[in-house]
């Protein structure tokens, strides 16, 4: 049996990079460790070969070769998802689907688009996968497999990274843990797994970081977690001390994560996660306004100084990035400025701010489709600028509120200044990337892009100069945020046109 994995384009938005990835001459940010994870899963006679459509193309040879696809795919996938099925059937070859994108499909029943999938493998697939095998083998396989119950991540194997070309990619990414404690009422987190933080073995762990290593590969792994410290006293006993002691024989490989807001409250776990290689944080903070953090359910962020909490794991050498939401129904005209505000006074250079989108299988897509006050589905991407949900201010000034976010913070005299202000509170992180090849290409590149032909050349400058007079340990960080800000540039000039 041949089995193609395809990995369906991701569109050009902020999580993509894209922008940022050419100075490095680097495809897409990371391999599909979702399918890699699947292909292992499979029997081991089985031929295997991955397509990722990021960073090579679906050709005739290919659909020729394979018995099967397997596709997976998120939300923000779902165009090309679709043009892959299409080409698939057109070559006479059955899809095998699941991940996020089907999985919620098929929560809606109205939906109608992947109904010609031949087979739906949803959920878990640590749960779903074996029976739909084993009925194959039979020649029963059914149109749909799913479960309610959690997996034992125990039975997780060791993504097949030999099936990716690395050499393409920015990054690589590995799952510790699946499942949040908390219970925002917009995130599907909970529902597709659960409050209950599951968790891989620590020999897991090592076991695909030494297969990543044995790969070649020497740069950042992104710990894909919805909340990597949903279970603090487990990280704290086995993981992190195992990290800690990782990294002593493997140096330059340093991690990111997501983790809640509450991480500032635990210094022990601040500085361990710091000595683990930990050096970047993704935080869902939303909002400023109680009154909104209230309505969503956000607990962990009330009743809070999230700036001194911000600048507490700044300054204790995590970058932290931002999550921001407007449009809640507590939100008043005066929350674009109070966002705006926030995020420079916070320093928080990676700002995603979109607008509230209601999601199948959260509660407040089943509140607001309650209420009548749904339209249509979520596209997926935070900051596209639509929204599925008719908002209680008026849609026109929810519009414009929101492109005077995106106008305000990624203009360059803005956002370069958020670059100065994080960089006067953070210290240099225990493990920093060796220095490569990419490295020297990414300095070159940006100071012929941004510091000569793009439009924040006098911007730029005035960081390095500064940086190198009053952060000189941080120049490289300096030269890579200001890459990063012009993806962005980018990519929020496109959103407000």
């Amino acid at each position: 049996m041949n089995i193609l994995m395809i990995y369906p384009e991701c569109p050009d938005t902020f999580w993509s990079f894209k922008h940022a990835l050419k100075f490095i001459s680097k495809r897409a940010g990371s391999p599909p460790v979702g399918l890699l994870t699947v292909a292992a899963m499979l029997p081991k006679e089985w031929g295997k070969r991955l397509v990722d459509l990021n960073v090579t193309t679906l050709g005739p040879k290919d659909l020729a070769w394979a018995d099967y696809a397997f596709v997976s795919a998120m939300s923000i996938q779902r165009e090309s998802a679709r043009r892959v099925i299409d080409q698939c059937h057109a070559a006479g070859v059955k899809v095998v689907a699941g991940g996020p994108l089907f999985t919620i499909y098929a929560q809606d029943h109205e939906e109608k688009t992947f109904e010609d999938v031949e087979h739906l493998v949803l959920n878990e697939a640590e749960l779903t996968l074996q029976p739909f095998l084993d009925d194959l083998a039979r020649g029963e396989a059914k149109h749909i497999y799913t479960s309610k119950e959690l997996p034992d991540l125990s039975l997780t194997p060791t993504p097949l990274w030999e099936l990716a070309d690395l050499r393409r990619y920015g990054w690589m990414s590995i799952q510790y843990s699946r499942g949040c404690p908390f219970n925002c009422d917009f995130c599907n987190v909970t529902s597709l797994f659960g409050h209950k933080p599951r968790v891989k073995s620590t020999a897991q762990i090592i076991a695909e970081l030494d297969g990543i290593y044995a790969q070649g590969w020497r740069g950042s792994i992104f710990f894909v977690d919805d909340n990597f410290i949903g279970n603090k006293a487990l990280l704290k006993k086995e993981l992190l001390p195992a990290l800690i002691a990782w990294q002593k024989n493997h140096p330059g490989m340093p991690f990111n994560t997501e983790v809640s807001l509450n991480l500032a409250d635990d210094e022990e776990l601040t500085q361990m996660m710091v000595e683990a290689g930990f050096s970047v944080v993704f935080i869902g903070l939303e909002t400023p306004d109680e009154a909104s953090l209230a309505e969503c359910n956000k607990t962990q962020n009330s009743g809070r100084d999230l700036v001194a909490d911000i600048k507490r794991l700044q300054r204790a050498g995590l970058q932290v990035q931002g999550g921001f939401i407007v449009g809640f129904d507590s939100d008043l005209p005066t929350i674009f400025q109070r966002q705006i505000d926030f995020i420079q006074k916070s320093g928080i250079v990676t700002a995603m701010v979109g607008l509230l989108q209601a999601i199948p299988g959260t509660k407040l897509h089943e509140r607001l489709k309650a209420e009548g006050r749904l339209v249509g589905n979520s596209t997926g991407d935070n900051v596209d600028g639509t929204t599925n949900i008719v908002s209680r201010m008026n849609a026109e000034q929810l519009r414009l509120g929101y492109r005077r976010i995106l106008e305000s913070i990624y203009a360059p005299r803005p956002y370069y200044q958020r670059v100065r202000t994080f960089l006067r509170e953070y210290q240099a992180p225990k493990i920093k990337a060796q220095i490569q090849w990419q490295d020297i290409k990414a300095l070159v590149r940006s100071a012929v892009h941004l510091g000569v032909l793009g439009r924040s050349r006098f911007q730029y400058w005035k960081l390095i100069i500064w940086t190198q007079l009053f952060r000189p340990q941080h120049l490289g960080l300096a030269i890579t945020l200001a890459i990063y800000g012009h993806h962005f540039d980018v990519v929020s000039r496109r959103r407000v046109r």
